[in-house]
C-alpha cells in the first residue's frame, strides 16, 4: 500500500497546535437567580456520591482523535498497487485517404474469386487492416473533387470502420484531388511534427482536381513529418477483368507521382493489381508500423473511502452519544 499524497500527514499535530496557542473562548455567560443560597451546596451530578464519570467524557478525546487521524489517511489517498501487467501501447496517428471518384468503380480487383468495385476491395481489405490496429488513433479522409475529413483521428476503431462502410464512389465528387488529400492529411495531425504520423493513400488515378500539385503537398507532409505509404489500385489496362467485359482505368495512374512521394516522405509504394497484392500491402504496412512497443501498468485502487466512511461513521455515534447525553 502507498499513499498518493503523503504529505496531507503534515496535518497531523494540528489539533494540538491549535489547542496550544489558540487561547480558549472567553466564557461570559451569567445565570441571575432571586438567591444564590440555593446553589451553595450544589453538587453536579456527574460529582454526585456514587455516580460515574459523565458519558462520553473519558472516550470523547480518544474518539476525536481517532476521527482526525482517519480523516488524515483518507485525506492522504492510500492506495493499493496490484502487481505490474504488460499493456499495448501505440503512439501512432494513422490516417487514411482513400480515392472515391469514378474510376474507383472498375470491377476489376477478385475477392474471394468474385470480380468486384475497386472501392469495394479497397475498404473490405482495409477495414480488416485497422480492426488489428487497436492501440492506434485512426482517422478517415475521402476524396473526389475535394477532399474531406470524414473521421477524425480517433481510439474509436469501430466508428472509422462504420464510416468507412459508408464511403461510396462519387461521394466526394467524380475527378480526384490527391494534393488536397495529402495536405489534409498533414493539417489534422494532432502533433506536427511527431514522427508517429502515417498515412495510407489509396488511389487508381492521377491529380486531376484540387488546389495542390501532389507533389508540393508531399513537400508540406515531409515538413509536417508525416510519413506516406501509396499504393495504386488497378490492374494493368490490357488485362481482360471481368465477364462483363469492362475494361480497367488503371492507365490514368500517376505512379511515377506516386512514387516521389513516398520516397520524399520516408514512406512506400505499392501496385496492387487484384486483392491478394492489396492485402499483401496492408500486412506489409503493419511490420512496417507496428503497433505495439514494449510498457507496462501498475494499476492503483483507491482505499480513501474506507477511512473516509470510518470516520464520518465514527463522528455520528459521537454525535449521538452527546445528543442523548444533553437530553437526559
Amino acid at each position: 500500500m502507498t499513499f498518493a499524497w503523503p504529505w496531507m500527514f503534515l496535518l497531523l499535530p494540528l489539533p494540538w497546535l491549535v489547542r496550544r496557542w489558540v487561547p480558549p473562548a472567553a466564557a461570559d455567560v451569567t445565570l441571575r437567580v432571586p438567591s444564590a443560597d440555593d446553589f451553595a451546596t450544589a453538587t453536579p451530578d456527574h460529582e454526585a456520591p456514587g455516580a460515574g464519570p459523565a458519558p462520553g467524557s473519558r472516550s470523547g478525546p480518544w474518539l476525536a482523535l481517532a476521527i482526525w487521524l482517519l480523516l488524515v489517511v483518507a485525506a492522504a489517498r492510500p492506495q493499493w498497487i496490484d502487481e505490474e501487467a504488460p499493456m499495448p501501447v501505440s503512439g501512432r496517428d494513422l490516417m487514411i485517404a482513400v480515392d472515391v471518384s469514378a474510376s474507383m468503380a472498375t470491377r476489376d480487383l477478385r475477392l474471394d474469386g468474385q470480380p468486384l468495385e475497386r472501392l469495394l476491395v479497397a475498404r473490405t481489405l482495409a477495414s480488416d487492416f485497422i480492426a488489428r490496429r487497436d492501440g492506434d488513433r485512426v482517422g478517415l479522409i475521402v476524396f473526389g473533387d475535394r477532399a474531406y475529413l470524414h473521421t477524425p483521428l480517433t481510439f474509436d476503431l469501430a466508428a472509422v470502420r462504420a464510416a468507412l462502410a459508408t464511403t461510396a464512389v462519387g461521394l466526394a465528387g467524380r475527378e480526384t484531388a490527391l494534393g488536397d488529400a495529402i495536405a489534409l492529411a498533414a493539417a489534422k495531425q494532432s502533433e506536427p511534427g511527431n514522427t508517429d504520423n502515417v498515412l495510407i493513400l489509396l488511389t487508381d488515378g492521377a491529380n486531376t482536381s484540387g488546389n495542390l500539385d501532389p507533389v508540393q503537398a508531399a513537400w508540406i507532409a515531409a515538413r509536417a513529418k508525416l510519413r506516406i505509404h501509396a499504393v495504386g489500385l488497378g490492374a494493368p489496362a490490357s488485362a481482360p477483368i471481368t465477364d462483363d467485359g469492362d475494361v480497367a482505368a488503371s492507365s490514368e495512374l500517376d505512379e511515377d507521382t506516386l512514387r516521389r512521394i513516398a520516397e520524399q516522405t520516408g514512406g512506400s509504394y505499392h501496385r496492387a493489381t487484384n486483392a491478394d497484392a492489396l492485402d499483401a500491402f496492408y500486412r506489409l504496412i503493419g511490420e512496417l508500423e507496428p503497433v505495439t512497443r514494449d510498457a507496462s501498468l501498475r494499476p492503483a485502487r483507491e482505499l480513501h473511502p474506507w477511512p473516509l466512511a470510518l470516520a464520518l461513521g465514527l463522528f455520528a455515534w459521537l454525535a449521538l452519544r452527546r445528543l442523548r447525553r444533553d437530553t437526559a
